[in-house]
């Protein structure tokens, strides 16, 4: 009886200490998941290509695609909603770019075509400052974008609000991007 109380007790103990290092390394990750800090994401104007021009008497819209360049530093795969972005040229609204629903996963980047149309009334009011900027070859448009989405942690999906400002200065006769500076706040939901 004494060497199988032994043996019970040694198979008793191997299970003990094998489900407590289990349960050791599962809490260490979770609590390195956990406790990372998400970090926000970064936006990168890369290019603005002229599709089309759409007659608006007595001016012209124009139809521009822009490519933006996105990352997702953190350990989560993050999902968004479709929003708008906000184009502003001399303090006016100057147009809108519509920012599809996505995915992306963690640790990685990825390019984003959204279409926009820019109001030729908009940039008629400002014409004055509009034909300097040209004969510059330097124009300053600022956008704002409001993004959320949820990032999967662990078993849970961990609600995300992220508003990004950019000033970005364009070659107004071939549309080049010329220098550009982002900004971008995460906000986590907790509900």
């Amino acid at each position: 009886m004494g060497s199988e109380g032994r043996g019970g007790g040694g198979q008793s103990r191997r299970w003990s200490w094998s489900s407590a290092l289990i349960g050791a390394a599962a809490a260490t990750a979770t609590a390195a998941l956990l406790s990372s800090k998400p970090r926000d994401p970064t936006f990168h104007l890369v290019s603005i290509d002229l599709t089309s021009f759409k007659p608006n008497f007595p001016v012209m819209d124009a139809d521009v695609i822009l490519t933006v360049h996105v990352s997702n530093p953190n350990v989560a795969p993050i999902q968004y909603s479709p929003t708008e972005m906000s184009i502003f040229y001399a303090g006016s609204l100057l147009g809108s770019a519509h920012v599809k629903a996505g995915s992306q996963p963690p640790r990685s980047c990825q390019l984003l075509r959204l279409p926009a149309r820019l109001k030729g009334n908009q940039l008629a009011k400002h014409s004055k400052k509009f034909v300097e900027d040209v004969g510059r070859r330097e124009m300053v448009l600022d956008a704002a974008v409001d993004i959320e989405g949820a990032a999967k942690v662990l078993w849970r999906d961990q609600r995300f609000r992220v508003h990004v400002d950019s000033h970005v200065k364009v070659d107004p006769v071939f549309l080049d991007v010329v220098d550009q500076e982002n900004k971008s706040k995460l906000k986590i939901c907790l509900f």
